[in-house]
């Protein structure tokens, strides 16, 4: 069964496609401040971030999301930004915030997805993807997952057929008050990533490198590297 333990972990990474790194898109844009307005309004509607701030997520409450700190979009976005699956250890109506305690495990958990994402797209060739880096700490008590729980919970595949017995878990250990899942990662042998289920617990959020990731569908290797900032 999942116990409970202490961790303190500074430095967690977490990559964000470079484009999602501004608080808005429309900020790059050179339009006139009126179409911007109206733009801006459309984006509040729609987007599912500024929905669930203003509490129109059921299963995410707006007292729960970040207000007024450095960096607060990115941790909401992490929590309403679901997707129609979900995640290992999340479900398709809340978010979870997952992050590798090494560089190279959140590169690749990325690069799995992407490989996997060219391949359902029959996409060929090597294709470069740009990411920001995103810095946290966490101390406090995390669920770890013991022998049978990492059987069932941490299958490589299929996605995401794979995720039944993991989000089943996680929404139990959700609503029993759990803070979130410490796992070993499925992607990287020896890696260990973190599944926070509380805004709240995702302490000083910062931003850290700027990455180039190059990935082909059908290989296991990846091309990985730091870049200069603003490229």
């Amino acid at each position: 069964m999942a116990r409970l333990e202490q961790f303190d972990q500074a430095g967690t990474h977490r990559l964000i496609p470079a484009k999602y790194g501004a608080e808005s898109v429309l900020e790059s844009l050179p339009l006139p401040a009126n179409v911007l307005a109206d733009l801006s309004e459309l984006d509040a509607a729609t987007n599912e971030r500024r929905i669930a701030e203003r509490g129109g997520n059921s299963a995410l409450g707006p007292g729960e999301l970040l207000l007024g700190v450095p960096e607060a979009h990115i941790v909401n976005a992490a929590f309403s930004h679901h997707g129609p699956h979900g995640g290992r250890f999340h479900g398709a109506q809340r978010g979870a915030w997952y992050a590798g305690f090494e560089i190279e495990t959140s590169a690749a958990e990325v690069a799995f997805h992407k490989r996997r994402f060219l391949s359902e797209g029959r996409i060929p060739g090597k294709h470069t993807f740009d990411y920001i880096e995103f810095l946290a700490d966490f101390s406090g008590w995390f669920h770890s997952l013991d022998a049978e729980e990492q059987r069932d919970c941490l299958q490589p595949g299929p996605v995401p057929q794979c995720y039944s017995a993991s989000q089943a878990l996680a929404t139990k250990l959700l609503f029993e008050g759990s803070n979130g899942i410490v796992y070993p990662s499925v992607r990287r042998f020896s890696g260990t990533c973190i599944a926070c289920f509380r805004p709240a617990l995702v302490f000083h959020p910062r931003r850290g490198q700027q990455y180039r990731l190059t990935v082909e569908a059908g290989t296991d290797t990846i091309d990985f590297e730091a870049t200069p900032s603003g490229l």
